[in-house]
């Protein structure tokens, strides 16, 4: 009977665990899916985040690109170092490759739209790169609410093609260029009928600081002393207007530059320095839309005039400083170099009782392009700038004092230059998105110093003597990308 009752207690508790199990297994009743929606109130591309009323959008590009017989990426002309030089250390070639990714976010409130935007690429550079280390740039970062826009981007002085009226380069100098972007605090008012107004506040330490020379230390013709810019005290002051037309756009910008140096002697404090000092720069802005040549074509073009505030026209990217070695023409020589130095301003001395005050620097460009469609698959581009520095009478006796060169016989002495280029790229897009381009450059540096100078070791470059010379280079460009 034990036994009898053993087996049915056993049996029950055994039934009782599959039961038990068989009820955890039963399904549960689903959460409703919360399935991703467009938001088609800021344009196509963008969904609402999950859960919430703000409205996101991913995209980028990926892109290839190589450059010939220049001195960098993105068909930077061989205007300097081992390029310029034209020696064995140079990249005949360089590769870029790039992924960018962007993210805008935006939700509407009481006060308007509340935008969140961030830009960033991942790429890999002939030259700077090594396997599989590539470099990390932040483009973008901002917040956009009620007029303001605080963070990284594009500074209010450009245009909306900043440094790109039609070309591939970063490097078509003759105007501003910051399409990194660049910190800022900025308010924008929009007067209707497409007129607005901006006034800004700008981070000078990356794009905006040319060079500040003190010509009493060392100087050379790749430097004019050493680079006694202090550390920022004020930035920027940048304002706006634009009428933006189905005829195109039409701007007027302004900025004010604080010129800062440091000491006279940098390592001793109690040398003294020059009084602080402001330039400026101007610009002017045109663009012109549906033109007889046919539907898409453009012509975009700047002027720009600065004091004490190189920049604003050597564009944010290019060197200081240019040196093109080409071939000897005169008995005696060992090579002909062509020479350009660019900086905010210049001053001199050691010490308060010798020092002098900073001597600002005048710059001018102009840039522009003639974009033509062929077709929907096919587009060319025509571009080109002029960029003129020019050394005030006593910067000049200053440089060409401290280079010991001033009074030379057979040599003139002036540091004054200009660089003209003009290039022009072809575009085939077979599909929408993906774009494949190819890209000429031809860059000219004229300077004004003349005759025949003995000079140091630089570089590759022996010591000997050296025609001053004009020159010129080309350099070109492909290109593939696709955007998403």
């Amino acid at each position: 009977m034990n036994i009898v009752k053993g087996l049915f207690l056993g049996s029950a508790a055994a039934l009782l665990a599959v039961g038990g199990a068989q009820a955890a297994d039963l399904p549960l009743k689903a959460k409703a899916v919360e399935y991703v929606k467009v938001c088609s109130i800021y344009g196509a591309g963008f969904y609402y985040i999950p859960g919430t009323d703000t409205c996101i959008k991913l995209g980028g590009y990926l892109r290839a690109d190589l450059t010939l017989a220049g001195s960098g990426a993105y068909n930077s002309p061989a205007w300097a170092g081992a390029a310029g030089q034209k020696n064995r250390l140079a990249n005949d070639y360089v590769f870029r490759s790039r992924q960018d990714i962007n993210i805008d976010t935006r939700t509407a409130t009481e006060y308007g739209v509340v935008r969140t935007y961030f830009d960033a690429v991942f790429q890999w550079t002939t030259g700077s790169d090594t396997v599989a280390n590539g470099s990390l740039g932040v483009y973008y970062a901002f917040i956009q609410f009620a007029g303001f826009t605080f963070g990284k981007a594009v500074s209010q002085f450009d245009t909306p093609w900043t440094g790109y009226p039609g070309n591939n380069t970063s490097f078509l100098i003759g105007g501003y260029d910051d399409v990194t972007g660049i910190n800022q605090v900025s308010y924008t008012a929009e007067f209707g009928n497409g007129v607005s107004a901006s006034i800004s506040l700008e981070d000078q330490s990356s794009y905006l600081q040319s060079a500040l020379y003190n010509v009493s230390s060392a100087p050379n013709f790749l430097a004019y002393g050493a680079n006694s810019y202090a550390g920022t005290s004020i930035p920027d002051i940048v304002g706006k207007i634009r009428v933006d037309q189905a005829w195109g756009l039409f701007q007027v910008s302004a900025a004010a530059h604080q010129v800062r140096a440091s000491y006279y002697n940098t390592a001793l404090e109690t040398s003294g320095h020059p009084s602080d000092t402001w330039g400026y720069a101007v610009q002017g802005a045109l663009s012109l839309k549906n033109l007889p040549t046919g539907p898409g074509d453009s012509i975009n073009i700047t002027a720009t005039y600065s004091n004490g505030a190189t920049r604003y026209v050597l564009g944010g990217v290019s060197p200081n400083s240019f040196a093109i070695y080409g071939n000897n023409s005169v008995p005696g020589t060992y090579q002909s170099v062509a020479f350009g130095v660019a900086a905010d301003g210049v001053f001199a001395g050691l010490n308060n009782l010798t020092g002098t005050g900073i001597e600002k620097t005048n710059a001018w460009g102009v840039r522009g392009a003639f974009n033509h469609n062929w077709n929907p698959y096919w587009s060319t581009s025509l571009f080109g700038s002029y960029t003129k520095i020019d050394y005030s009478g006593t910067a000049t006796a200053l440089i060409c004092g401290a280079l010991g060169v001033a009074n030379t016989a057979g040599f003139n002495c002036n540091p004054d230059f200009a660089i003209a280029q003009v290039g022009t790229v072809t575009r085939w897009t077979p599909v929408k998105n993906l774009t494949f381009s190819g890209e000429v450059l031809y860059t000219y540096l004229d300077q004004a110093s003349s005759g025949i100078l003995p000079l140091t070791a630089s570089g590759t470059k022996p010591q000997a003597n050296y025609e001053f010379k004009d020159q010129g280079v080309w350099s070109g460009n492909l290109r593939v990308q696709r955007n998403f």
